[in-house]
């Protein structure tokens, strides 16, 4: 690689962890680049899972007190999104290079589409919690059988491919848990950083020679960065234009993976 490239994946890991500590779906951004430097699809995804795998950490925190009383949801639903990215980091593993290629493209854009409805998803959450919240209706503790499936479920799919799967659990987990956005949010953090850390893991340590290490590196320590400046100073941007970039980006990637 050229210092031009090093430059460039550096600079998506910032953006990156901008895009994730203000909306999410900062592998749409560093997953592209990493194709257009030259990686194959599976060293991109694994190399970016690594590099990108410890920048959900400061968002768990950040929402620390969103979490509280949650502790029996979380001790039913973590396992499952466990054991799911467990299964999803070996399907990449085990699968050929091929069937990743033809999958992933889909991948992308069913990602895409849940960008760009995430205002519409945030919207019906929070007139669904409103609701709640004037007649009276207070949380229930309850976790439905269909919010556990869906939890193992998106754990498969992040742990086979991660874009996205922070939007998919909000709205999974609004449609299915009497709690507020914020609520959800601290619990989404949770489960997708955990199904990260997991992934990141299984890689390394069956897959370690697929992945770029100083360049996963790079994408830590910038995505580290972009994380901190995102939680700081990115909410005062508006959300459209950054929507619309990570649109672009993944189209790219679309573009990237299917034209030979």
């Amino acid at each position: 690689m050229e210092w031009w490239q090093y430059a460039l994946v550096g600079f998506a890991g910032l953006w990156a962890g901008v895009i994730n500590s203000i909306a999410g779906s900062g592998t749409l951004v560093t997953f592209p680049v990493l194709l257009s430097v030259g990686f194959a699809p599976v060293s991109a995804t694994m190399t970016n899972a690594v590099g990108l795998s410890v920048g959900g950490l400061s968002g768990v925190y950040g929402y620390r007190r969103e979490l509280r009383g949650q502790g029996r949801r979380i001790a039913t639903l973590l396992p499952l999104s466990l054991v799911g990215a467990v299964g999803g980091a070996l399907l990449l593993l085990t699968l050929p290079a091929d069937a990743f290629e033809t999958i992933v493209p889909v991948l992308v854009v069913l990602s895409l589409v849940l960008v760009v409805l995430q205002p519409r998803l945030q919207r019906r959450l929070r007139a669904r919690a409103a609701a709640r919240e004037a007649s009276g209706d207070g949380a229930s503790p309850r976790t439905p059988v269909a919010a556990a499936l869906a939890v193992l479920l998106v754990g498969v799919y992040g742990g086979y491919f991660t874009a996205a799967q922070g939007i998919m659990l909000v709205g999974a987990l609004g449609l299915l848990l009497t709690e507020s956005l914020q609520r959800l949010n601290a619990l989404k953090n949770v489960l997708s950083t955990a199904v990260n850390l997991v992934a990141a893991v299984v890689y390394a340590v069956v897959g370690g020679d697929r992945v770029v290490w100083h360049v996963a590196l790079i994408i830590t320590l910038s995505s580290l960065v972009g994380g901190y400046v995102g939680s700081r100073y990115g909410r005062r941007l508006p959300a459209a234009p950054l929507r619309a970039i990570i649109v672009v980006v993944g189209l790219v990637a679309v573009a990237l993976l299917v034209i030979p």
